[in-house]
């Protein structure tokens, strides 16, 4: 049994987040697709209403809501329990080439406090220096107890079942291996289980390809896609299949407000160039919408929204009132820009209605912010969680970058512009942007490891929410979080975030005081968690390490975590 502990201790900022006095408790009766369940007045409703930073009530999805990923590979279903505890020696921090790319400047810079300034709600704002923020931890769930099989550090009396294994696990439509690359993650409730739409981003070299299949395949020459997982009540694994394929690098997405998924390639690849040990015969860089019900998606998923535009689409959020459509997107050389598209007139959004409109549908435009009247080139600029700038959006020329890359297709003083867009997540009556880092060597005007903005589209303003100040001692395990990126509300109060960083790797909580701690920790590699997202009934929370590939079933003792030291 485990006999190591991690005590968390990021350096954040406390600032109340929405509070939720315990977990749900049990109601008499409940909506089809919905938890049975009363909850707590804090509500997060993330399918047909609006998401709120604290339980979910009433979903028939409550997302991982994909705020990103990045990393690779390899899952399995066995149930493992923590228990004792004593000292804990740091996990194996190894770190990809890009990872150190970015990272090495900093060991040489005179920069810099280590973790999060954080604000979790709209009202928050307490104006804190990026820099040098004051550490504030909690012991949430108390001390990480190592797992003695290296995969996954959880509290103790947490347990986690590996519900899927890149190259392990099967699937059940044809017997393939559970294709690599886990990533952007959302978790419905269809009938009695739940079902995880997973991404997988698979740009062609991987070893296990998203197999093709009659009425769910885009192009011929690709390996991505996505594959439905259904779990049981108690975290065990039903079943597996495709969901849609021949799609290329799906990172992240979003949720709808009818309960779909809409699921992002994040490249501007076209037909004829070679990936892996193919070629593709289709243009990329769309979206792409998938259905939790298997045979919803046969002759439907496959199809390209390509109204949405031709580019590095990273994540998205659906405004459930005017059905429009935030778009981030992850590139660089210039940096990516926030997409925003706007439905055409008449359009009532629901079930496959956006596969039917035609790739000039609606307006696709680029975000601009101001203050004070001056142009503000790059969100970089900020640095001060409560920093408000005014948004107004220009038309993209030519959404399917025929010729141009959109993001090319402006001069910098047209929009603003950002180093790593990364996820999306719609919430208090808003949409939750992430920016995952910046540096000085990519020509961002001021170095962080992750912002968070909201913008408000009925007061046309972005506000900086968050802000992680840059992490100099990543292979360091304890009060160095870092690189935020998928992040989904907590039934029993607070927000899990996705740790994308290098070195240590965590799923890291943060309390409704605001104060942070380590929900689990990746004990197998240094690479990063993805789609963590929790069930309906807030009993599991599910969650991948990207590379090699697992995908994790939690479950254990869930209350409001402590916000003791």
């Amino acid at each position: 049994m485990p006999s190591e502990i991690f005590s968390p201790g990021p350096r954040a900022v406390a600032i109340e987040l929405p509070r939720c006095p315990g977990p749900p408790r049990q109601s008499p009766g409940g909506e089809q697709g919905t938890p049975k369940g009363l909850r707590p007045r804090c509500l997060l409703q993330s399918v047909h209403v609006d998401l709120r930073l604290c339980s979910p009530t009433k979903p028939d999805l409550v997302g991982s809501i994909a705020l990103s990923a990045r990393a690779r590979r390899h899952p399995k279903e066995e149930s493992v329990t923590t228990s004792d505890a004593s000292h804990h020696t740091p996990a194996n921090a190894s770190r990809t080439g890009a990872g150190l790319n970015r990272r090495t400047m900093l060991r040489n810079s005179a920069a810099v406090g280590l973790g999060i300034a954080l604000f979790g709600s709209i009202d928050a704002i307490a104006g804190r220096p990026a820099y040098g923020a004051p550490t504030r931890a909690a012991s949430g769930y108390g001390p990480l107890v190592a797992d003695p099989r290296k995969l996954l550090s959880l509290p103790e009396g947490f347990s986690y079942k590996i519900v899927a294994e890149a190259g392990v696990t099967r699937l059940t439509d044809g017997g393939e291996p559970t294709p690599s690359d886990t990533d952007g993650t959302a978790a419905f409730t269809v009938k009695d289980r739940t079902v995880l739409v997973n991404n997988h981003e698979i740009g062609g070299d991987e070893a296990f390809r998203v197999p093709h299949r009659p009425g769910l395949t885009y192009d011929e020459g690709a390996a991505g896609g996505t594959t439905n997982i259904e779990v049981s009540a108690t975290g065990d694994r039903l079943a597996e299949y495709v969901s849609v394929a021949g799609t290329h690098n799906n990172c992240a997405g979003g949720v709808t407000p009818w309960g779909t998924w809409l699921t992002c390639e994040e490249t501007e690849d076209k037909a004829g160039k070679p990936v892996g040990s193919g070629v593709l015969a289709k243009d990329h860089g769309f979206v792409f919408e998938v259905s939790p019900v298997v045979q919803e998606n046969v002759g439907n998923s496959p199809v390209p929204l390509t109204f949405l535009g031709r580019f590095a689409h990273e994540a998205v959020a659906v405004d459930p009132k005017t059905l429009a459509i935030y778009l981030t997107e992850d590139a660089n050389d210039p940096h990516g820009l926030l997409y925003r598209w706007i439905p055409p007139k008449g359009f009532k959004g629901g079930k496959w209605n956006l596969k039917g409109l035609a790739e000039n549908a609606g307006s696709l435009q680029a975000m601009r912010c101001s203050r004070g009247g001056t142009h503000v080139k790059d969100l970089s600029e900020a640095t001060t969680p409560g920093t408000q700038y005014k948004v107004d959006w220009v038309d993209v020329p030519d959404r399917l970058a025929a010729t141009t890359s959109t993001r090319k297709q402006f001069a910098d003083e047209a929009i603003t512009r950002s180093r790593k867009f990364e996820g999306a997540w719609w919430a208090d009556g808003g949409a939750y942007i992430v920016a995952s880092y910046a540096r000085a060597s990519d020509g961002s005007v001021n170095e962080h490891d992750g912002q968070i903005w909201f913008y408000e589209p009925g007061k046309e303003r972005i506000t900086l929410k968050t802000i992680f100040t840059v992490n100099a001692t990543p292979d360091q395990d304890g009060t160095n979080f870092d690189g935020p990126d998928n992040i989904t509300v907590s039934p029993y109060g607070g927000v899990i975030l996705a740790e994308d960083g290098e070195g240590v790797q965590h799923l890291v909580g943060v309390t409704d005081q605001g104060k942070s701690y380590a929900m689990a920790r990746n004990d197998l590699n240094g690479n990063e968690f993805a789609g963590p997202t929790f069930s309906a009934d807030g009993k599991q929370l599910f969650a991948g390490i990207q590379s090699p590939g697992h995908v994790f079933a939690i479950t254990g003792p869930w209350r409001r975590p402590s916000n003791g030291a």
